[in-house]
């Protein structure tokens, strides 16, 4: 029996090696794991962004977490690539390769929900402390992981766009945090958050394992992302699952290496 496992790519991974994450889904699934591969698409938005005249604009929280804020228009912009574009390229190259891929958003079935921050605390250049309106952006608050287990065992890989449902609209959700979630709700025994770097650099090396005890501590000494992944993977595992890890997306069948551990695996 294969393990159940969360994947998630964001941008940079996906720009420059979606070919060898599709193909390492691929593999695996042939192999009888149970996957849900999330997926972000941060550079293929700020691209049709600037196409559409919309200036892609992004804040720092207090807490150094470096995120996109989303208007109005670009949430336009952000469902159709999100939930139309890119997700059902990637559908495309896995069902070309024999998987039963469903592309989905949070949105869809109600799968994820989420709610809307109505105001955001962030420093500015100077590092000031100001209030903003919170945008479409959204922080997760359920996923229904009874609907995405029903699809694992029926062979059914759904590929999640980080967009989730909101009271007023869809919402942009980091991708990261609705792979924490999608893994605790289906109770995963892996979590892998993909990346363009071989796993948490510190001090010039990579930290090949990292307790959840440790993890805040670790997390206030990197840079803006890293933080929050190693943030969230703490949680999931808190939360329930088996392990998770923080690898290279950019490397052939980067799914294998991550079952290897080689990253930054996040224990108990």
């Amino acid at each position: 029996m294969g393990l159940r496992i969360v994947v998630k790519a964001g941008g940079r991974p996906l720009k420059s090696s979606l070919d060898k994450i599709v193909e390492s889904l691929a593999i695996h699934y042939g192999k009888g794991d149970e996957i849900v591969f999330v997926h972000g698409g941060g550079d293929w938005v700020t691209e049709y962004s600037k196409r559409m005249g919309v200036e892609p604009q992004f804040v720092v929280s207090p807490s150094g977490i470096r995120s996109r804020y989303t208007s109005r228009e670009e949430l336009d912009v952000y469902v159709m690539v999100m939930g139309g574009l890119l997700n059902k390229s990637i559908v495309h190259s896995l069902v070309s390769r024999g998987v039963k891929a469903l592309g989905l958003t949070g949105v869809d079935l109600d799968l994820v929900r989420a709610e809307r921050k109505k105001r955001i605390i962030v420093v500015d250049e100077r590092g000031r402390k100001r209030v903003m309106p919170g945008g479409y952006t959204g922080k997760i608050v359920g996923v229904k992981g009874e609907v995405l287990s029903k699809m694992l065992e029926e062979g059914i890989m759904p590929v999640l766009a980080s967009l989730a449902n909101g009271d007023e609209a869809p919402l942009n959700v980091d991708g990261d945090q609705m792979a924490a979630r999608v893994a605790e709700a289906v109770k995963a025994d892996l979590l892998v958050l993909l990346s363009d770097v071989d796993g948490v650099v510190l001090n010039g090396s990579v930290i090949g394992g990292i307790r959840v005890d440790e993890a805040e501590d670790i997390a206030n000494k990197v840079g803006y992302g890293m933080n929050r992944k190693i943030l969230l993977a703490a949680e999931a595992v808190r939360n329930g699952v088996g392990k998770a890890i923080i690898c290279n997306g950019t490397v052939d069948d980067p799914i294998s290496n991550a079952k290897r551990g080689k990253g930054s695996v996040i224990r108990p």
